[in-house]
């Protein structure tokens, strides 16, 4: 399916730019971003695997998110500051609601009951609660100090980046050598979710999808005003619910059919894992990066923001509590998502 999509709307999305550019070329861009990071993350994976648990991981980790990293850098570089925000809202959000909720209720509704590793889950809930603690404290510090915050609102920004990252750094220690036995059980049941690819072939893909990424990302950036203007959403709601959604797409689709088999070990991890790397390597090196592109990107998000990631990161940790779980738990979180996108689509 993801093959036949790429096939259709990513020859469509090049022709719209140059020949129709506007509101199509953004719907098609769009569309055409969900094979392109589906097929990233197949090749990461197989290259992964074959690498070894260790430089495996690692890679893994990294290009986890790949698909989000290039479009934020896109639109960071048009100077859209506030979508690349609003995407890093939205990846989060996404994640420990949408993707986590359709997983949930996915396989709710198959098994009565299902179970997974609690230790692990609420391991990925306290990282979160370190990205909402990071993203938080330059909100809060503006507040109280008012204008004369500004000034050092970047370096601020920067110093918190650095620990983050190092943080980051110290998760995948824990998740891949020290406590790697609390993650066996998706190391266990993932080969056989991978194609079967040569290391050379998967390095193709790998190079060739990131390549499409970089260019429909790029002509994705371009028009997001013309689809602001002709749908009538804001810079946030389009940052925070619809790029989150596309750049989410793999992850929504694996975590859903991995539900369906009864792994919600590898559901949960696939939604932590993916939240973490958003608020404590992405977000970070869009900070860093700004540096040389002169935008000075900080982490100062809106108050809806924190307030959003604050609730968001509470639902998933309240699931993870008793290491068990059932669909309406699952509709729990998606309603969760659901009123944080009412309110998103009303804020100017």
């Amino acid at each position: 399916m993801f093959l036949g999509l790429l096939a259709v709307f990513f020859p469509l999305a090049i022709a719209s730019h140059f020949f129709f550019p506007g509101v199509w070329t953004f719907v098609l861009c769009a569309v055409a971003l969900v094979p392109l990071a589906r097929l990233m993350g197949e090749a990461t994976e197989v290259i992964a695997h074959k690498l070894g648990s260790g430089l495996g991981g690692l890679m893994n980790a990294s290009f986890g998110n790949a698909a989000e990293l290039i479009i934020a850098l896109a639109a960071l570089r048009s100077g859209h500051a506030d979508v690349v925000k609003a995407s890093i809202t939205g990846a989060i959000l996404g994640n420990l609601l949408l993707v986590l909720g359709a997983a949930i209720l996915a396989g709710g509704l198959k098994y009565p009951k299902q179970k997974f590793n609690m230790t692990a889950a609420l391991s990925g809930s306290a990282i979160m609660f370190l990205a909402l603690t990071a993203m938080s404290i330059p909100d809060l510090f503006h507040a109280a100090r008012g204008p004369a915050a500004e000034k050092v609102l970047f370096p601020m920004s920067v110093a918190i980046s650095v620990i983050l990252l190092i943080v980051y750094a110290l998760s995948l220690l824990f998740s891949l050598r020290t406590h790697s036995h609390l993650y066996a059980g998706e190391e266990d049941g993932a080969p056989e979710e991978m194609p079967v690819w040569s290391t050379k072939k998967a390095t193709v893909v790998l190079l060739g999808a990131t390549l499409g990424v970089v260019v429909v990302a790029e002509f994705l950036v371009h028009a997001i005003e013309d689809a602001i203007a002709a749908f009538g959403f804001t810079h946030t709601f389009v940052g925070v619910i619809i790029i989150a959604i596309i750049g989410n797409a793999a992850e929504h689709s694996t975590a859903i059919l991995m539900a369906l088999k009864n792994k919600m070990d590898l559901a949960f991890n696939i939604a932590f894992e993916s939240s973490k790397q958003i608020a404590l390597f992405v977000a970070p090196v869009l900070v860093l990066v700004s540096i040389p592109l002169g935008q000075h990107l900080t982490l100062e998000f809106s108050h809806m923001e924190v307030l959003g990631i604050a609730i968001g990161t509470g639902a998933a940790t309240l699931i993870a509590l008793d290491g068990e779980s059932n669909w309406l738990e699952g509709v729990m979180l998606l309603g969760v998502y659901a009123i944080l996108g009412v309110a998103f689509f009303f804020i100017p």
